[in-house]
């Protein structure tokens, strides 16, 4: 395995729209992630769970987090 595949992680992202049933014309943005890697899939309703499952990856890879300066 060279350096650049031991420092790198892959994820697969599906986002989509979701129409609430209580306030009919209203969208909530729906997806979930795949670590392509483990294969473990997480399901998220923001953009902010996305972004957080993928900086737990990168930490428990020792790789750092979004916005850490580069080693």
């Amino acid at each position: 395995m060279d350096l650049l595949e031991t420092s790198t992680q892959s994820f697969v992202v599906k986002i989509w729209v979701e129409e609430t049933a209580e306030e009919a014309g209203e969208v909530v943005w729906r997806g979930h992630i795949t670590h392509v890697f483990s294969n473990e899939k997480h399901y998220f309703a923001s953009l902010d769970e996305m972004t957080a499952r993928m900086a737990s990856y990168l930490q428990n890879a020792d790789i750092g987090a979004p916005g850490d300066k580069l080693r």
